[in-house]
């Protein structure tokens, strides 16, 4: 029995401890906007957060996610102040296909929680998720504009 937390939800999967975290979330919770994409790590469809930090599903054992650890899926993300990326995602059409967009918008709100004002640079190196659409310019563009709305936010606290 696997314990975790997640979306602010402590809930309980039956599963072998060496089952990936993916697979825990999309199959036994049925929270499925995290994606399979590659399963070795590479493309990041499966980007998910753990206490804050972008994490790749598919290669995390269930096992090794502490029950004290708080998972972050897409489905979850709205419910933070981090619903402003998936906002911009929105307002500026970044998806096409949209298969990889969660993974995308998993790592750009990790990317911005980490830097506040990315540079087009910091945007590049940090969001390293493979989109075959090609729609990097857009996800550029609706990361930064994110990032610009959280920093207005916080400056009006």
């Amino acid at each position: 029995m696997t314990e975790l937390n997640v979306n602010n939800r402590q809930l309980r999967a039956d599963v072998e401890g060496d089952t990936p975290l993916l697979w825990v979330l999309r199959e036994e919770l049925q929270l499925t906007g995290t994606k399979y994409g590659c399963g070795v790590a590479q493309c990041g469809a499966c980007t998910v957060h753990m206490d804050g930090v972008a994490l790749r599903s598919c290669v995390m054992p269930a096992s090794a996610v502490p029950a004290t650890a708080r998972i972050v899926t897409i489905e979850g993300l709205g419910q933070t102040r981090f619903k402003v990326v998936q906002e911009a995602w929105a307002e500026l059409d970044v998806a096409q296909c949209g298969y990889c967009q969660p993974g995308m918008i998993m790592a750009a709100a990790a990317l911005i929680a980490q830097t506040p004002d990315p540079s087009d640079d910091d945007i590049r190196s940090g969001i390293t998720n493979i989109c075959r659409c090609g729609t990097y310019p857009r996800v550029l563009a609706a990361t930064k504009l994110a990032a610009q709305r959280l920093r207005g936010a916080g400056a009006q606290r």
